[in-house]
């Protein structure tokens, strides 16, 4: 079985909307734990806004075979960060 992907300090991620493919959120990884990560969003090219932490997925995580999370919350079109940014 393959290794599952994880998220890497100092790293940037992207995400889309379910709702506008042309809507997309960067969130850089300031810190990590085994089960949570530390999110800040970048726009631009900078950092904006507190940095908050999130709770790891584990059920989206093992389906896509890299670490996920909820930074918009967790509602039913809610949109994923993944380590893989493929997912």
């Amino acid at each position: 079985m393959a290794k599952m992907k994880q998220f890497e300090v100092g790293k940037e991620y992207s995400m889309r909307s379910v709702c506008n493919h042309d809507c997309v959120w960067t969130y850089v990884v300031v810190d990590r734990t085994a089960s949570t990560v530390v999110l800040q969003q970048v726009m631009n090219g900078k950092a904006r806004g507190d940095k908050a932490r999130f709770r790891i997925k584990k059920k989206y995580s093992e389906y896509c075979g890299a670490e996920c999370v909820q930074p918009m919350g967790t509602y039913s079109m809610a949109p994923v960060l993944s380590a893989d940014n493929k997912c």
